[in-house]
């Protein structure tokens, strides 16, 4: 199950809204959705709420490390509370998934992300659940530190609200610790259709 949702983003007014603060959003969905407040924890260099949900304790952080130092913050409480890789779940934006898209999966590699990057390292594992919030790519990748650090237009941040709400909903599947159907609440994005009636056999040589 998961113990420890962490949201990736930068600290400060002047990057609240930015593209690179996906993750923190979802954190603060995920607050509003449990009625928790995030507190300043300097022992872990972060916002923090704590709560117990069926009996198990469970934390919400924000890091306010800046993003490529975000595994500090991420460590220092997993290491004090014995919370596992597996146990945690990391949101962060993602340039590869479009705005209005989210994928859950655990393990594999930084591909480049500085908030990741570090989590790997201060963890030494990559074993940990990640939550991807599609912002879409700029298309060139020089452009790439801009367009993170930049606002998105108001019908994409509106995409991004609606993939964070979605993928909300598979929280208290992730508290159950069924990460299966949590992935496939996540993948699940519009209502299966309807099954096609079976068309009569067709006459020979006509297919």
């Amino acid at each position: 199950m998961i113990k420890l949702f962490v949201g990736l983003g930068n600290p400060g007014p002047e990057y609240e809204a930015t593209r690179h603060n996906a993750g923190f959003w979802w954190i603060d969905a995920l607050a509003r959705e449990l009625k928790l407040t995030l507190v300043p924890e300097r022992a872990y260099h972060g916002l923090m709420a704590r709560t117990s949900i069926a009996g198990h304790s469970v934390w919400l952080l924000q890091p306010q490390t800046f993003m490529n130092l975000s595994g500090k913050s991420v460590a220092a409480l997993a290491r004090f509370f014995k919370i596992q890789p597996e146990e945690i779940l990391v949101v962060h934006d993602e340039l590869d998934l479009s705005p209005g898209q989210a994928k859950l999966k655990r393990g594999g590699s930084h591909a480049g992300h500085n908030g990741l990057r570090d989590i790997h390292a201060q963890l030494g594992s990559s074993d940990y659940w990640r939550l991807r919030i599609g912002i879409g790519h700029p298309g060139v990748k020089g452009e790439v530190i801009h367009w993170v650090l930049k606002k998105p237009a108001p019908d994409q941040r509106q995409l991004i609200e609606d993939s964070i709400a979605h993928s909300l909903k598979a929280y208290p599947t992730m508290l159950a610790g069924d990460m299966d159907k949590a992935t496939l609440l996540v993948h699940t994005t519009k209502p299966p259709r309807p099954k096609p009636p079976r068309p009569s056999a067709a006459p020979d040589g006509a297919v």
